[in-house]
This record gives structure tokens, sequence and C-alpha cells, in this order.
């Protein structure tokens, strides 16, 4: 049996129902912690809405289950090499500690195997896609090879993960398109800014010792501004979010889900107490439910009535 990790829900499926064998494996790939694929999934989801809704259609959902799929295993993926670069920082910070490589339970080598093997079966996957969307896949890896190193020469690794984690809104656009626009550029300033928000707030439960460890995050840097500064972030990503839709001459009906995902993105930055890392994680969480509420609104927004958006 392996250690339960403290940022998994006690409930979460590979602890209670995967076999012990393949539980480090699983969880080497953060499947015991699904918020991640979600995050990582949802600005492809975001884009492929986009461009449907631009063409007055309804998401292809054959591309859907591509792009979950394809970010389940580059989310596994990415967090294996991350683990690896990151073994030695993890094995001094108590939330990370018991994660398989520096607890022994998986050795890097073995690691390195279980990163090939998600990279190749992500790219047959990929290779399905448009030739635009096969480059901006290929590219994303300069981005997500260099994540892990940003914790050492910035206080802003979570700009960086934005960066990353949203290069999905480019590749799924280009998916449903063949092609890039200023609609899906917008909507990739607004994942940047929503990630640098949701992540500042995942880096609240690690302040005393990601200080100890002598790593650098934007919840270090920011201190008690962090809510202040959270807030600012969510209203320039929505801010973003609602120019893309405009761009892209949706409907009206994209406008209620829109201002959900605005007040639940506004709810996270007044809950948000530096003092609190359980909940912290708690409203890092929730915003996988905000991500479908701006999917639904770029899907509702196919539909524009007699006056358009």
């Amino acid at each position: 049996m392996t250690i339960h990790l403290p940022d998994a829900a006690p409930s979460n499926w590979v602890d209670r129902h995967a076999p012990p064998s393949l539980q480090p494996w699983l969880k080497l790939g953060r499947f015991d912690r699904p918020a991640g694929i979600w995050l990582l999934m949802l600005p492809g989801w975001q884009a492929i809405a986009l461009a449907s809704a631009q063409a007055a259609h309804l998401p292809d959902p054959w591309l859907l289950v591509k792009v979950f799929f394809g970010a389940a295993l580059m989310r596994a993926a990415g967090c294996a090499y991350n683990d690896i670069v990151d073994r030695d920082i993890d094995a001094k910070v108590a939330r990370t500690a018991g994660r398989p490589i520096p607890s022994g339970q998986i050795s890097v080598k073995q690691a390195w195997a279980f990163v090939a093997a998600c990279c190749l079966v992500s790219l047959a996957i990929l290779l399905t896609l448009t030739p635009l969307a096969i480059a901006l896949g290929v590219g994303s890896l300069a981005l997500v090879g260099a994540y892990p190193f940003m914790k050492r020469i910035t206080w802003w690794p979570q700009a960086w993960l934005g960066l990353t984690f949203n290069w999905g809104a480019l590749l799924g656009y280009a998916a449903a398109t063949g092609t890039l626009g200023w609609p899906a550029a917008l909507l990739y300033a607004a994942g940047v800014f929503w990630t640098l928000g949701y992540d500042t707030i995942y880096a609240v439960q690690d302040l005393e010792d990601d200080a100890l460890a002598g790593v650098k995050s934007s919840a270090l840097r920011l201190g008690a501004a962090a809510p202040k500064a959270v807030l600012g972030f969510y209203v320039a990503s929505f801010a973003f979010a609602l120019a893309a839709a405009w761009a892209a001459g949706l409907g009206p009906l994209a406008l209620p889900p829109l201002a959900l995902f605005g007040m639940h993105l506004s709810r996270q930055a007044a809950r948000l107490d530096i003092a609190d890392p359980k909940l912290a994680l708690a409203l890092f969480k929730s915003n996988s439910l905000a991500g479908l509420l701006l999917f639904l609104a770029l899907v509702a927004g196919m539909w524009r009535g007699p006056m358009g958006f």
C-alpha cells in the first residue's frame, strides 16, 4: 500500500480501488488528483467550443474525446517529468515527500520510461489532428521542458505554468479550424491569467516549506497581498474571455454562464486566506467548475439570435 498524499481526496479512487502494484504509477501521473487533468484539458475544450460556436455549430464530440485523453496523458507525463527534476526539493517539502520518486517507490529510470510511454501515446493522438495543431503540440514541449526550472529562477513560475497549461487553447482552436486568429489568442490570454490566479492559490499550501527549500512562487512573492493580486488576475481573465467571445461574434446566451464564471472567480479571491492551506486547496480544486462554466458559455454562444452578441 502506498502513502496517501495530502493533496489527494481521502476517498480518491486510486487509494480505494487500484491494485497496490499500480498505485505508485498512478500517483506518479497524479491520477489520484484529477483536478489537474481538467485544468489542462479545459482550455482545449473551450477553444473547440469557441471555434465551433463561431461557425454556428456544436463542438465535435470525437475531437473533445481526443483532447481529453491527450491532456490526461500529457499531464501524467509532465507531472512525472516535474517529479524527476524536483525529486530533491520534493523530499524536503511535507506535502510532496511521499510522492513515488522521493519516497523511493519508483526509480528515476522507471519514471523516465513512464514519461516516454505517455508521450508516445499522446503523439499518436496528436498525429490525427490538423498540421497546425501537430506543430503546436510539438512546440509545447519547450514550455513543458522549462517549467520545473522556473521556480529556481523567478518568483513567477505560476505565470510560466499559465503559458504551458493553456497552450491547449491554441491547439484546440487549430484542431477545430486548421488556423489561428484573435479569438484563440484572447482565449489563451484569459487562460494564462486564470492559471496565474489558481496556481497562486495552490502555492499558498507550501509557503513555509518553499521558503525553507529555497524555491520561489508567486504566493511567496505576494505574501499578504496574494488575495488582492489573485482578484486582479481573475479580473483580467474574465475580461479576456469576454473579449474572445466578442471577437468570435458569439450570441447573447454566452453571457449568463460567463457571468457565473466571473462570479466564481471573484468568490475564490474573496475567500482566500494565506493562513489556511486547506481552504487554498479546496479553492484551487473548484476551478474545474469554473473552467466548465466558461466552456458552457462558449458552447451557448453558438446561438446568436436576431441581434447577435
